[in-house]
């Protein structure tokens, strides 16, 4: 499977116009990191205050580097990310591996600040830089036949010491339905506050699904499958019982070991910050539509 550029799958006229809508990205690309990332604001912002940088960046799950919520700030560091490309693959018109930096070129950025729940019943708000999945799948042409849309975490355990361990199967997988990830509010993120995503948070390029619990944003991502079957993920492999594939924010249903109906909001102390926990995180309006007739006590 040979390496593709945009330019392979784009018209010339389309090409060269995107090639000057995002020349000022693109010079931000040409250095040794993105020292700040100019995105657009978004029309799907929260109007909640965000957390700190700190918060977010020294507080957070990514097994690849351990199981502790400071693990991944501690060892994320020796992580290799560039050069980076993700494989797409699957049931799309245009399967090939893609240059992150193609990637990139191809899209308009937008912060979008989110909130970001945990199924351990603790909850951040992040300003995200990033696009619309939708966007890439477009430009890969999915077919009429797939349903869902699954990824893959990078495997590298000489960088990522987490992966030493047998608890997990590696590579991380996680998976949407095809509706889910063709929705507005799902984006690929690659950076937070402005600047390029921090190692321990997933970089350099990982999915955010804001009315999904946090593991179904995955991390690192290395590989995209559009599929016509349900894709395994880790979580739902290792303990079906307790997570289930969509994993959506309900107040509703219980984690079988603690309660969903409240969530403590990082940065509030031990103690402090309790608030109840929003129905889809506080983006009902937006996406109940999506499993309109389903029993989300079945469908968890």
């Amino acid at each position: 499977m040979r390496r593709l550029n945009w330019s392979d799958v784009t018209p010339k006229p389309l090409w060269l116009n995107r090639r000057q809508i995002i020349a000022g990205t693109a010079a931000l690309m040409a250095g040794p990191a993105l020292a700040k990332i100019e995105a657009a604001p978004s029309k799907y912002s929260t109007d909640a205050e965000p957390n700190s940088f700190e918060d977010i960046t020294s507080y957070n799950n990514f097994y690849e580097f351990g199981t502790g919520k400071e693990d991944p700030a501690a060892y994320a560091g020796g992580l290799t990310t560039d050069p980076w490309s993700i494989v797409i693959d699957g049931l799309v018109e245009r399967p090939g591996t893609y240059d992150l930096s193609d990637v990139l070129k191809g899209q308009p950025l937008e912060e979008r600040i989110y909130r970001f729940r945990c199924v351990e019943a603790w909850s951040m708000v992040v300003p995200w830089i990033g696009f619309q999945l939708s966007g890439l799948l477009d430009r890969v042409g999915v077919q009429p036949s797939a349903k869902f849309v699954a990824f893959e975490t990078l495997v590298r355990p000489e960088e990522m010491p987490g992966q030493s361990s047998p608890f997990i199967e590696w590579p991380y997988r996680e998976g949407l339905r095809l509706d889910e990830a063709m929705h507005p509010l799902t984006i690929m993120a690659t950076g937070l506050y402005g600047e390029e995503m921090p190692k321990q948070n997933g970089a350099p390029i990982r999915l955010v699904v804001p009315w999904k619990y946090g593991f179904k944003s995955i991390k690192s991502i290395v590989r995209i499958s559009l599929t016509d079957k349900m894709p395994p993920t880790t979580w739902n492999m290792l303990q079906p019982s307790e997570y289930g594939f969509y994993s959506n924010v309900n107040p509703n249903v219980d984690h079988p070991r603690w309660s969903q109906a409240s969530e403590r909001r990082i940065g509030s102390g031990l103690f402090g910050g309790r608030q109840d926990t929003l129905m889809f995180n506080g983006y009902e309006a937006e996406v109940a539509g999506l499993y309109a007739g389903q029993d989300l006590a079945v469908d968890y």
